[in-house]
């Protein structure tokens, strides 16, 4: 089969590989029909090179049809139509019990220290073949996919595996008050789709902050105040504390994380770090870090005291200091963490198989064939031709 394979920074290529095959009584194989590029991607592509290995199938975001289950599969069938959540949980472990799939204690990473491992995403979460493919051997047939209707287009239900539930996450965390306020930093996919969130969930008023035109745009078309960081770049908290009355938003989303491009001091790290063999570079990267916490030091500024933080952008290092003393004495809740996506299923589904309030077909920039990878990837971390959202298909 055709699959995107990783072979060095920024050097993606679409590779033929062997096809998956059932390994366990419980495993399905699945024909990918659609697949999703993420931000989270980027990573791979510029900063956690030392946690990849040559020929590592790519991608965590993928849909299509089931081909073949093993003979423990009991609740999917050849024929059906389902999503693969990007975090691989078992269903039946304390953990996901909890609804803290992203955590599952069949699954997580023990020798790395990590929770659940993840599709497609570096030995520091499994090392597991993703889902840029043209099939998927997908664990836990009964627990795992999440089935959905025929009809419908793939991109109404595609999100399901990462975007939507990691928006939803990101607004439940945040703890917005009926009718309260709340500010988006980065208006990426998740940033975007947030926003949507908000609105949908009642937020009286979201604001949205990025420095791409394109994306401030796209926010205000759904509701949002767009801020253009550029033109705020040493006033940001000022502005949006006179948005919200003077005091600050009730919540702050941090939808950006550790940038993979755009900070100086990030990129000399990267360039240092890829010029070091793989395993000194992958021990200064979890010990040193390269982190970019702007976005993280301006939520604790711009929210409210007594608010809260939602830090869904993923962060990776442990060098930066935290002001400690300002959360303290703001008094502030921050949430964060890897989405629980089966968690918030149930809640998600209804909207997409009723009038799509969340505007998901359409969310997509771009619809590009599998082999274009290579092209798509690098015009995602570009930001070039308006790109927000790129999906694959095999």
């Amino acid at each position: 089969m055709k699959a995107v394979t990783w072979h060095g920074k920024r050097d993606i290529r679409v590779d033929t590989v062997p096809d998956p095959k059932i390994e366990r009584p419980t495993d399905v194989i699945v024909r990918i029909t659609t697949t999703g590029i993420c931000g989270s991607d980027l990573h791979l592509y510029e900063t956690l090179g030392p946690f990849m290995g040559e020929g590592d199938i790519l991608g965590h975001e993928p849909m299509g049809i089931v081909e073949e289950v093993g003979n423990g599969v009991t609740e999917i069938r050849p024929g059906q139509r389902v999503v693969i959540p990007f975090n691989i949980s078992c269903g039946t472990c304390f953990m996901c019990g909890q609804g803290l799939h992203s955590q599952c204690e069949t699954t997580q990473v023990r020798e790395q220290g990590m929770g659940a491992a993840l599709f497609g995403y570096t030995k520091l979460y499994g090392q597991v073949p993703g889902g840029q493919a043209e099939y998927l051997r997908v664990p836990f047939g009964n627990t795992l996919p999440i089935a959905v209707p025929d009809g419908p287009p793939d991109e109404r239900f595609v999100y399901l595996s990462d975007v939507l539930p990691t928006a939803w996450q990101a607004v439940e965390y945040a703890g917005i008050p009926a009718d309260g306020s709340v500010v988006v930093l980065g208006l990426g996919p998740i940033g975007d789709m947030s926003v949507r969130i908000a609105r949908h969930r009642g937020a009286g008023q979201v604001i949205g902050v990025d420095l791409v035109s394109e994306r401030l745009a796209r926010a205000r078309a759904h509701g949002a105040e767009p801020l253009d960081l550029r033109e705020h770049q040493d006033d940001l908290a000022e502005v949006v504390r006179g948005m919200t009355g003077g005091r600050g938003p009730d919540a702050v989303i941090d939808a950006v994380g550790m940038e993979a491009h755009g900070s100086p001091s990030v990129e000399i790290a990267q360039q240092v770090t890829s010029a070091l063999p793989k395993s000194v570079a992958a021990t200064l990267m979890q010990r040193a870090g390269v982190d970019r916490l702007n976005a993280l030091y301006s939520a604790i500024d711009i929210v409210r005291r007594g608010g809260t933080i939602s830090v869904v952008g993923v962060y990776g290092g442990m060098a930066d200091p935290l002001p400690m003393m300002t959360i303290f004495d703001k008094q502030l809740q921050v949430r964060m963490g890897q989405a629980n996506v089966k968690r918030w299923v149930g809640d998600i589904l209804p909207l997409l198989t009723d009038d799509d309030p969340l505007s998901t077909e359409g969310f997509a920039t771009h619809t590009l064939p599998l082999s274009t990878a290579p092209q798509a990837c690098e015009m995602f971390q570009k930001k070039k031709d308006g790109a927000v959202k790129i999906l694959l298909q095999p």
